[in-house]
């Protein structure tokens, strides 16, 4: 077996912000690493090459179709042996291209949420899944993070094998040794008043991550209370705009994306996530880590991590007003905030880096042995 691996992924920023462990380590055992992906283009550190592809947002823009015809001819000439497909677009697409293909190579699915659950509209859901089921004969494994997406893969078939990992794993390292002046420092710089209570949601301005419940669930919520939205994408202005609309534009803040992550998250006293649906998020585990009592939706990937009342408190999605009553259950009550934070913590160290990565790898190493012994019988 040759021993090229090849990742996909729809956009640079998210191998870079995901995958980097993963193609040191595959650079380690001795592997040729490419990448190919899309969006604003990135260095992506260990990949020996990189191939950009025109990737877009809809599934039926047309330069998706010419990026699976040119990720097959690249297929063909480099001969990888193990392809690892990331994200549900390029996932699809890379596996379009693998289809009907003699002596392909291994396929790894790792799904990062899948973006339909038994909520979801039914055509949407019929679609979604199809595609899925569609691209399973050429769907060596899959590579789950929480228990329904685990189960759907299972019941389905939609590979030759499923398993479930604790999410790609998480550096904690970097939330260790926080400068204690970091809260003080932040809150001046932003005019945030030292006895505000600060809420933080770190993710991309989207309709799935629907900032905009927060944003109503502000308006039940006493003035002392602060919510910072970190974070690029495409419906940042319309948060702003309803912000603005609430007459909330004093309350809420719009940093952008943000760096110094740990820093925001001492500055803060809880963190939210009103998200539709997810895998296992970072910016929820994150939160965790760094001692944060967390009050998010309760759907896929959040109800993995969070045990209600015990390391955070959910909400039922799309409900401002629940998620108001959660918060408010926060503010009044500093021994639960201790509480939920302590339990948290203890809890966010199982999907350390150190801890995931041996899980992933033994994942991907089985899968290519498997392969290199079938090659030599």
């Amino acid at each position: 077996m040759v021993r090229k691996v090849l990742f996909t992924a729809s956009t640079y920023s998210h191998i870079v912000n995901f995958h980097l462990p993963y193609l040191r380590k595959f650079r380690e055992e001795g592997w040729t690493v490419h990448v190919a992906c899309g969006g604003a283009p990135m260095e992506i550190p260990y990949a020996g090459r990189v191939i950009d592809l025109p990737f877009e947002k809809s599934m039926w823009s047309p330069d998706n179709f010419r990026a699976a015809g040119l990720l097959r001819g690249e297929i063909l000439r480099e001969g990888y042996g193990l392809i690892a497909v990331h994200t549900s677009l390029a996932a699809f697409f890379t596996r379009l291209a693998l289809r009907g293909l003699e002596g392909r190579p291994r396929v790894v699915n790792m799904v990062h949420g899948y973006l339909f659950d038994g909520s979801t509209p039914w055509l949407k859901r019929k679609l979604l899944l199809g595609a899925e089921r569609w691209t399973a004969p050429v769907t060596d494994l899959v590579l789950t993070m929480n228990r329904w997406d685990y189960g759907t893969a299972d019941r389905y078939r939609l590979g030759q094998r499923v398993a479930q990992v604790p999410g790609v794993g998480v550096e904690f390292s970097r939330f260790d040794g926080v400068p204690p002046d970091s809260r003080g420092q932040l809150r001046e710089k932003w005019g945030v008043q030292p006895d505000a209570f600060v809420l933080i949601y770190a993710a991309e301005f989207s309709k799935r991550k629907s900032q905009s419940v927060i944003i109503r669930a502000m308006e039940r919520l006493p003035e002392g209370v602060w919510l910072v939205l970190a974070g690029e994408g495409a419906l940042k202005e319309e948060c702003r705009e309803l912000a603005r609309k609430l007459g909330l534009e004093g309350r809420v803040l719009f940093p952008g994306q943000i760096r110094d992550i740990p820093g925001w998250y001492a500055m803060a006293d809880a963190a939210v996530s009103a998200s539709r649906s997810e895998g296992l998020p970072f910016n929820v585990m994150e939160a965790m880590y760094a001692g944060l009592p967390v009050v998010a939706s309760d759907v896929k990937g959040h109800s993995d991590l969070i045990t209600e009342g015990t390391t955070g408190l959910l909400y039922p999605y799309g409900d401002a007003d629940a998620c108001a009553e959660q918060i408010l259950r926060l503010t009044e009550s500093e021994q639960l905030r201790r509480e939920l934070a302590r339990n948290a913590k203890a809890d966010a160290g199982q999907y350390a880096l150190e801890r995931v990565l041996p899980q992933v790898w033994g994942e991907y190493a089985a899968l290519a042995q498997r392969e290199e012994a079938a090659k030599k019988a």
